[in-house]
């Protein structure tokens, strides 16, 4: 396998669909359905811009201060937002998974969680990313391997395109009917309702006339002709990119940016869709996570389809 900065490139085939995985946080590298390209690719000798393609695991987003609780007692964790004082993304954004199975379509990846500074569970966790013929499922999984209870949620952090299209003039919808309220450090306020607000993208809105790095709440699974539930679309000229996901997970973000670069062009704009199974700042809340049993698993699932024009 081809080494790069995300770790054993791993290509998986099915169809007109090319997907691209690398094994540093699980990577989703590359997403092309019929010759168009559905996600940012990364392209080869760069790092993830923004974390684009990582997985977030045991928990999405921000802890406020990098500090929770378990039984009565603050728990540490690293601080790897130093900037706003906060732990981001989770334990496993530079881990390097084994390549547990791999076919010509499908991939399991794993890496385990051991105790550490803040968080004193070990788990054992997996992601498989299968491709189909018009996208991508991916399947999360835990398994708690401590002798006590442990915390769990799960998130995926992807930028997605419509082919050569600038993501600018995209349309972006989710159906979602609430909206987190944040202080200067991204850290909860308040959920608020999304009708009537710059937060409302049910109805579709252009990506260059907003501005967002935004936590959804009361995300609807729209119940697709495949039996899908879709939570969002990025609509262009060459097709509709559409965004699905298990019941469980109720949360999406919304990022977009100027300042992406995932190659030597320069900065761009860009629009991250992160389904997430728990909101920011969950470890403190409780809001949205799952407490797993000793040998007690979790597995839930995520996917894109893509729908070419005409």
């Amino acid at each position: 396998m081809e080494i790069t900065p995300t770790g054993r490139a791993v290509e998986l085939v099915a169809g007109a669909t090319r997907v691209g995985v690398g094994t540093v946080a699980a990577v989703l590298r590359s997403l092309n359905v019929g010759g168009v390209d559905i996600t940012e690719p990364l392209a080869p000798g760069h790092a993830p811009s923004f974390g684009s393609g990582i997985i977030l695991a045991p928990w999405p987003n921000r802890v406020r201060d990098a500090i929770w609780h378990a039984s009565g007692q603050p728990l540490q964790l690293a601080m790897t937002e130093p900037e706003r004082r906060n732990a981001l993304h989770g334990l496993l954004r530079f881990a390097d998974y084994e390549v547990r199975e791999l076919t010509g379509d499908s991939v399991l990846l794993g890496a385990v969680i051991p105790p550490q500074t803040g968080w004193p569970y070990f788990l054992d966790t997996w992601v498989r990313y299968t491709a189909v013929p018009d996208g991508v499922e991916v399947t999360h999984g835990a398994l708690n391997l401590s002798a006590e209870r442990a915390p769990w949620a799960a998130g995926a952090h992807p930028f997605f395109r419509v082919g050569d299209t600038p993501v600018g003039e995209l349309t972006v919808t989710l159906h979602a009917e609430g909206w987190i309220e944040t202080d200067d450090r991204l850290l909860p306020v308040a959920e608020r309702d999304v009708e009537g607000t710059h937060a409302d993208l049910r109805s579709g809105r252009r990506v260059d006339d907003i501005e967002l790095d935004t936590a959804f709440t009361r995300v609807r699974h729209v119940t697709r002709p495949d039996g899908r539930g879709e939570i969002a679309t990025l609509a262009g000229p060459r097709g509709v990119v559409s965004v699905w996901s298990d019941a469980d997970w109720r949360y999406a973000q919304i990022f977009t940016t100027s300042a992406f670069a995932a190659d030597a062009d320069g900065p761009r704009r860009a629009i991250a869709i992160e389904p997430m199974t728990a909101p920011p700042d969950a470890l403190n809340s409780g809001e949205g996570l799952v407490w797993l049993e000793p040998d007690e698993s979790w597995e839930g699932r995520w996917g894109v389809t893509f729908t070419g024009a005409g």
